[in-house]
Formats: structure tokens, sequence, C-alpha cells
């Protein structure tokens, strides 16, 4: 299906062309619809005449946030280009693999990534730092639309691959505009929206949970190049922000902060959490600053904004991933892809506008991913009466002690109940007796309450013996990764 235009930027800079679009905090510097779109433009007029970019040329990104990916974006948006934003805490091979499958036409980097390029395309960077600076000033408003179809891509988000492999998700025009849909009906966000984003813009949280659908509906994207409890927390008041995206770790560390209790956040709607449940206390604490949460789920290969469980029932139904949004089909199926029945565990499929057609030049990883048009996620859930969904783990992070399922997910949960525990993650290990059996990394309150006895009695009362770890270690912290979520790999390393 073509279009005559997927111009977002463009649209808001004839209505509403004053109105500020973005916002770097550490600067100041603030861009209006009207000027993006102008930005935007330049920068299409200097890469196509210099560098004779075309329609599905691949542009990488290696940055941390700032306002010149908003004009990538809106560039991509216009001239059909695909942008590829790389984790700049990559290493250097790694970052060489993504480049191989990618054959970018240009690499946008900041200065501190550029070691991270090979020597053999060291000549295709442009530094991020300059891209303002090297715009062209000729009036460039008018220059001729290109044709693009909602099925091409715009970003090639990189995940690691179950083989080991970099694995690109195509994530077309057609999923950003089905997933702002899906987020407008969710949430609140329109014209008056105000987002601070502190999520990494190579991660689909940072690029698609608001700023996206925000920039679609013509508000406010205010950017820190990373996150910072302190200065998140003042922005949030001082900038007025409606909408605030973090996984729990990070909304921990703003309650933790000196000024929380007397910090003014009347303006924000809620937040919207992602990546692993929130504990119950931790949404009493932002409950009792009249701040809502609202919890999903999501995945680089579709929405990401996939489910949303209701503020009112953050409480009632902790630990839900809530109902799927407005235009997501589901099926919740057992291992012989069977429907399940009503309350039982399966694995959770999905299909909608908003799913991923495919992967990079990678058929095989497609042909692992979807059956029947659906997309298997990989994440184990049930459905209650009410028919919101709970995830009961990562079907990977599933270990077998004596010949039992053991879903670390619901182990974490009766741990993260013990008074003394402020957070933990349990993996599978090898056991001479029964397997594999749990080993608990425990983060708790007093380093001088390290009492494995008292949890192993507190896990007695509330869990089967067979789901009862094993071994028990007390950490200072637990290793997240750039989505801010626990690094399994590694611990199983430790």
């Amino acid at each position: 299906m073509a279009i005559p235009s997927t111009d977002w930027i463009g649209k808001w800079g004839t209505y509403t062309p004053e109105k500020v679009a973005v916002k770097q905090l550490e600067t100041g510097v603030q861009i209006t619809y009207r000027k993006l779109h102008e930005l935007s433009n330049r920068l299409i007029h200097w890469f196509s005449w210099e560098f004779g970019l075309s329609p599905g040329d691949r542009l990488v990104i290696l940055s941390e946030n700032r306002v010149e990916h908003l004009i990538l974006f809106s560039a991509a948006q216009k001239a059909g280009w695909i942008l590829v934003p790389v984790n700049h805490r990559l290493a250097a091979h790694e970052v060489a693999a993504i480049l191989r499958l990618a054959r970018p036409r240009r690499i946008l980097a900041e200065a501190p990534f550029h070691p991270l390029i090979p020597a053999n395309q060291q000549t295709l960077i442009q530094s991020m730092e300059d891209l303002l600076d090297g715009l062209p000033w000729e009036e460039t408003s008018h220059l001729p639309a290109t044709v693009l179809s909602l099925d091409d891509p715009i970003f090639i988000l990189f995940t690691s691959g179950t083989t080991g492999l970099p694995k690109g998700v195509m994530y077309t025009h057609r999923m950003l505009l089905w997933n702002s849909i899906n987020t407008s009906l969710a949430l609140t966000v329109n014209a008056d929206s105000r987002i601070l984003n502190v999520m990494p813009l190579f991660h689909t949280g940072g690029w698609n949970v608001l700023v996206t659908p925000v920039l679609h509906h013509g508000g406010t994207v205010l950017l820190s190049k990373r996150f910072d409890p302190e200065k998140a927390l003042q922005w949030l008041a001082e900038e007025h922000i409606t909408l605030f995206m973090g996984v729990p770790t990070m909304l921990r560390m703003l309650t933790e902060q000196d000024r929380f209790e007397t910090t003014d956040l009347r303006s924000l709607l809620y937040l919207i959490v992602g990546g692993e449940p929130m504990p119950v206390p931790l949404i009493q604490k932002w409950h009792a600053h009249q701040v809502l949460v609202r919890q999903g789920y999501g995945m680089t290969e579709a929405g990401p904004n996939l489910t949303s469980l209701h503020h009112s029932d953050a409480i009632r139904k902790a630990g839900s991933i809530g109902k799927p949004n407005f235009y997501v089909r589901i099926r919740i199926v057992d291992e012989q892809g069977n429907d399940v029945s009503p309350g039982d565990a399966g694995e959770l499929w999905i299909q909608g506008p908003m799913v991923t057609p495919g992967f990079w030049e990678q058929p095989e990883m497609a042909r692992d991913t979807f059956t029947e048009g659906w997309l298997r996620t990989g994440d184990l859930v049930r459905q209650d009466e009410e028919g919101d969904l709970f995830v009961v783990d990562r079907i990977k992070n599933m270990y077998i002690s004596g010949g039992e399922n053991v879903y670390p997910a619901e182990v974490e949960r009766v741990l993260r109940g013990h008074p003394e525990v402020v957070d933990v993650a349990v993996i599978g290990v090898p056991d001479p007796q029964w397997g594999e059996t749990g080993k608990a990394y425990l983060v708790v309150k007093d380093a001088h309450l390290r009492d494995a006895g008292s949890i192993r009695d507190y896990c007695k009362e509330r869990l089967a013996k067979f789901k009862i770890p094993r071994h028990f270690a007390f950490v200072d912290h637990l290793p997240l990764n750039d989505a801010g979520k626990v690094d399994r790999k590694k611990l199983k390393k430790l």
C-alpha cells in the first residue's frame, strides 16, 4: 500500500509551527516543529547530493540521546532512509558484526565512539556533534515528496539473537503508525503531552514507547543524554512532565533521592513501567506521592506497546501486564500450538499491524519466530477471568529441578515480599542430585542482616520445596543490561 507522505514533522510544522518539538535538557537547546521540519529537509538535501543517499539506504547511529536523533528520524520519514541505532556500549567486534549486516551508507557517531568503527569504514563516519553545523543553508522546504510504502522499514533495531548473533528487527512505517494508535488509545497521549525520555535511543523503549507516539500527536519531547536520578527528578517537576517511562530500578532510584517527598509532581499523569514487574511497595510509594502507575508489556519485534494495566488496578492486579491494547490480537498456547484452557499458562502469541515483517537479511530467524502469521513471544503467560495477563516467566529462564518446572519469576515474587529484600534475581544452576536447582542473588536493605537461613525459612512457608533455591548469594546490586533489565547472562558467569 503506497501513501503520499509519512511526514509527521512536516504536518506539525504546518499546524503548530512555533510549538517546541524537542528540547535537550543538558544544554537547553530547543527546536520547534517548523525548525525541525526545515532541518530535516536540509539534511536530506545534503546527504542526497553529497553522499548519494536514496530510499532504503541505511544510516547507522552511535550516539547518546541528543536532538540530532529526531532530525534524522524526520528525514528518514520523508526520504525513506533506514535508521540503524546501535548500542554504543557494545564491544568493537560486536559493532563490526552489526555493520556487516547493515551495510550502511553513512555512520553518524559521537567522537568517543569513533574507535568502535572498523578501520575500513572510518571514511563513512559523520560526526554527530558536527551534524547541525554541516547542514546547508539553502531553502529546501519544498523537496519532492518520496512515495513510501507503509511496509518499508524506518528502523533496523538490533537485539541479541538466541544463536549469539545480532538479530536485526525490521521496524516499519506501518508498525510506527499502529504503535502510536495503540498507545494513544491506552494512554493520554496528545498535543499537550510533555515527556522526559532517559531511555537510550538505540532501544525500542527509547524510541517507541513514548517518543514517536508523542511526535505523531504533536507533543513535546524532553531529551536527556542518560539517566541521572537527581536530575531526572528535578526535570520531572521543572518541565511539567506529563508522562515518564522507566524500568523499576530507575523508579526506585528516583524515590531514594532526598528531595523526592518534597518534589511537586502534580503534572505527571502517570508512570509507564516496562521491562519487569514493579514491586508493590514501590507502587505504593509513588501512589503516596499522588503519581499513578501504568504497567505494560512490549518487545522489539512488536509494538512495543502491546498491553497496559489500568492504573486503578495497579495494586489489586499487582504483577499483571494488563489487557492487550486495542489493535493487538493474542493467543495463549501449549507446546503443541493448541490454545490452553482459561487460567492455564502457555506461550503468548501476538498478531496485528504493529508486528515486524521479519529480520534484516536473516529469513531463518523469521522461521524460528513465526507460526502461521503469529509472533511467538517466548513468554509464558496466564490470563485471569477478567482478561488481564500475568507473565509467568520467559520460557528460556525456566529450569527443571527433580523433574519439576521452576519459573524464576514466581520465586522472585515471593522473595521480594521479604521485608529485608530490596531486589532479587533467581537462575538455574547445575545440581548433582536434582539436575538443576535455584540460586538466588539478593540485594538487602542492611548488609549486616545477610541471613540466608531466615530467607530460606521465609520461602518454606510460601513455596513448594522444589522451588526453594538451594543457594543464596548476597550482592550490592544486580547487573543490568542496557534496557535496564537484570542481566541473567552475567549472573550465570558469576
